[in-house]
C-alpha cells in the first residue's frame, strides 16, 4: 500500500530515530534512509518531504558524509537539522560555514526574527509598531548540539532566527521550501519543537495526519505474507518480552500454523522467568511451544569471556545455531523471526555513518552466514509503537507493559566473567529489588528496573567479623522509547529498606549503590 511519507536521511546522529518518531506522532509515516540512496528514491511521487538529520561529523573534515546536491532541485520540501542545515549551506551556492573552536551543547535561547514557514504561528510575544503585526520579542529555549555553524546563508535564503551565540540559528528559502535549523526540534528540551515539525510536515509538505496503528497492523501482516509466500515456515525466538510477543501475534495472524515458536533457556534469565514465560505464552497464544534447555551450552561458550561486545556476539551466534538445529527437525522452515526494534538497530550502528553504542545480540551479534532468512516485522517501530500494536492485537497488559529485558539477559548485567555462582547472586538481588519496587510509591514511573553485579569486591563488616563481598548496583529509569531515559527518584526510606533486605538475604553482597545517571550520557544497561 502506497502512502505519502517523509524521508529522514541518516547522517549518523543519535537523534535520527527520534526525528522519525516525532513525525509519526504527527500521524505521518516516516522512513529512515541512507544518504547514499539514489536520486530516484528521493524523487518518488509518494515522498512528500525530506529531513536531513544531524550527525557527529564536521564538513570541515575529509570524509564527512554528503548527499547528491541535485536533491535540492527536486521540488521537494527539505528541512535540514543541525548537520543537515550545515550541509545545505555547504552544497548550495553562496553558503559558507564557520569552523568553531568549541562545541555548543545544551540549552540556548532562540529569537525568531521572521515568524514564517516552520515558525508560522509561533510568536512568543506579539506587538510592534504596526497594529496586528506579529513580532517575536522574547526568546524561548531550544537544544543545541553542534561544532560548526553557518556564517553566510546560501543565495535566496533569509535568516529566520538567531541566538546570542549564533547569527544564523534558522534559515529558509521559502520560494523553494528549503529550511534549516541549527537546533534540534525533535528533543523534549526544545520549546515548540512539535509545532515547528508540524508546520513543516502538515503546512509545508501538505501531508495530513492519517497514519495510525490499525494501518500498521494491516501493513505488517501483508509484508509478512509477501516475504514468506504461501508455503514457507518460520520459527520465532520467543523471549517472553513485548517485542517477541507482538511479533508472535503478527506472525500467527499472517501465516497461522506455519509459525513455530521456540523458547531457549540460555541460563541467563531472571528468577522464575522460565516458568512464567511458558505459562503465559501457552495461556495466551495456544500455539505449540518448543522449550530448549541450552544453559550448559551458553555458559560453556561464555566461560572466561569478559568483553561485553564479545559476550553479545557469542550469545547472538549461539542463539542462531540453536534455532537452526531446532528448525532442522521441523518441516519447511526457511525463516527465523526476531523481535528487533528501532532502538536495537540504532545502537548497533546500522548505517555506515552511525556510531555503535552497543551491539544488540539480534543485530550486531548475528553471524555472517546463516541457514535461515531473517524476518523482523518490528524493525522500523519504536517501543511505544510496539506496545500500541500489542494493544491493537489484543495482547494482555501483563505482556504489553512487561519491563524490557535484553536478549543477552543477565550476561550483560554481570560485569566481567559470567559464572553460575555470580548469576545466582545477581538473580537473588534483582528479584528482591523488583519485588520491593512493586510496593513503591514510584512504581508507575518505572520503565525498567534491575540490578548489576560489578567485577569488584569491597570490605565490609558483619557482627565482629570482616567481610569481603560484592557490591550490587541498582538502576531504575523512566522512559517512553529507550532512546532517552532519566533515573527514578526512589524515596530514601524505600532505598534503605531495599538495601537492608538485599544485604541480609544475599550473603555474598555487603554493599548496595544506586545509579543516578540519565541517558545520555549513560545507556540504560551497563554493558
Amino acid at each position: 500500500m502506497e502512502r505519502r511519507k517523509i524521508l529522514v536521511v541518516d547522517f549518523g546522529g543519535q537523534y535520527v530515530r527520534l526525528i522519525a518518531r516525532r513525525i509519526r506522532e504527527l500521524g505521518v509515516f516516516s522512513e529512515i534512509i541512507s544518504p547514499e540512496a539514489g536520486l530516484d528514491y528521493f524523487s518518488q511521487e509518494e515522498v512528500a518531504g525530506i529531513v536531513l538529520s544531524g550527525g557527529p561529523a564536521s564538513l570541515k573534515m575529509a570524509g564527512a558524509p554528503l548527499i547528491d546536491s541535485r536533491i535540492f532541485s527536486l521540488g521537494k520540501p527539505i528541512l535540514g537539522i543541525c548537520y543537515g542545515m550545515q550541509l545545505m549551506a555547504e552544497l548550495l551556492p553562496g553558503g559558507h560555514l564557520k569552523a568553531s573552536s568549541r562545541s555548543e551543547y545544551g540549552r540556548a535561547d532562540l529569537l525568531i526574527k521572521e515568524p514564517v514557514g516552520v515558525f508560522q504561528g509561533i510568536t512568543v510575544s506579539g506587538g510592534g509598531k504596526s497594529p496586528g503585526k506579529k513580532v517575536a520579542k522574547k526568546s524561548f529555549p531550544v537544544w543545541m548540539s553542534h561544532g560548526d555553524s553557518v556564517e553566510e546563508v546560501p543565495e535566496g535564503f533569509q535568516v529566520l532566527a538567531e541566538t546570542k551565540e549564533l547569527l544564523v540559528a534558522a534559515m529558509a528559502d521559502s520560494a523553494r521550501n528549503l529550511y534549516g535549523l541549527q537546533f534540534h526540534p525533535e528533543v523534549e528540551h526544545t520549546c515548540y519543537g512539535r509545532e515547528i515539525l508540524g508546520n513543516f510536515v502538515h503546512q509545508i509538505c501538505g501531508v495530513t495526519g492519517s497514519w495510525n496503528i490499525k494501518e500498521i497492523v494491516s501493513e505488517k501482516i501483508n509484508q509478512i505474507r509477501t516475504k514468506l509466500g504461501s508455503r514457507a515456515g518460520v520459527v520465532l525466538g520467543l523471549s517472553g518480552g513485548v517485542d517477541s510477543a507482538v511479533t508472535a501475534a503478527l506472525l500467527h495472524r499472517a501465516v497461522g500454523e506455519r509459525l513455530q515458536c521456540i523458547f531457549i533457556d540460555h541460563g541467563l534469565l531472571r528468577m522464575g522467568e522460565v516458568q512464567q514465560v511458558v505459562e503465559t505464552f501457552s495461556r495466551e497464544f495456544k500455539l505449540p511451544l518448543i522449550t530448549v534447555d541450552a544453559r550448559e551450552r551458553f555458559l560453556k561458550k561464555l566461560a572466561g569471556v569478559r568483553d561485553p561486545e564479545v559476550k553479545r556476539e557469542i550469545i547472538g551466534e549461539t542463539f542462531v545455531r540453536v534455532f537452526e538445529e531446532e528448525a532442522g527437525k521441523l518441516k519447511d522452515i526457511t525463516h527465523l523471526a526476531q523481535g528487533t526494534i528501532y532502538s536495537d538497530v540504532i545502537e548497533s550502528g546500522e548505517h555506515s555513518n552511525a556510531e555503535i553504542i552497543k551491539s544488540h545480540h539480534n543485530v550486531g551479534g548475528l553471524p555472517e552466514k546463516m541457514e535461515l532468512d531473517i524476518v523482523e516485522p518490528l524493525r522500523d517501530l519504536f517501543k511505544d509503537e510496539v506496545r500500541e500494536l500489542g494493544e491493537e492485537l489484543g495482547l494482555p497488559a501483563e505482556i504489553i507493559y512487561r519491563q524490557p529485558f535484553p536478549g543477552p539477559g543477565l550476561a550483560i548485567r554481570i560485569i566481567g566473567e559470567v559464572t553460575p555462582e555470580r548469576l545466582e547472586i545477581l538473580r537473588q538481588a534483582d528479584a528482591i529489588f523488583r519485588k520491593e519496587l512493586e510496593k513503591s510509591r514510584v512504581s508507575q514511573q518505572i520503565w525498567q528496573a534491575f540490578a548489576v553485579l560489578p567485577d569488584i569486591r569491597s570490605v565490609g563488616v558483619e557482627g565482629d567479623s570482616r567481610t569481603y563481598g560484592y557490591p550490587i548496583i541498582l538502576r531504575a529509569v523512566s522512559s517512553s522509547d529507550a532512546m532517552t531515559a532519566d533515573w527514578v527518584k526512589i524515596p530514601g526510606e524505600e532505598l534503605d529498606r531495599i538495601s537492608r533486605k538485599i544485604v541480609n538475604r544475599v550473603k555474598e553482597i555487603n554493599r548496595v549503590v544506586y545509579d543516578i545517571t540519565s541517558k545520555p550520557p549513560a545507556t540504560i544497561e551497563w554493558e
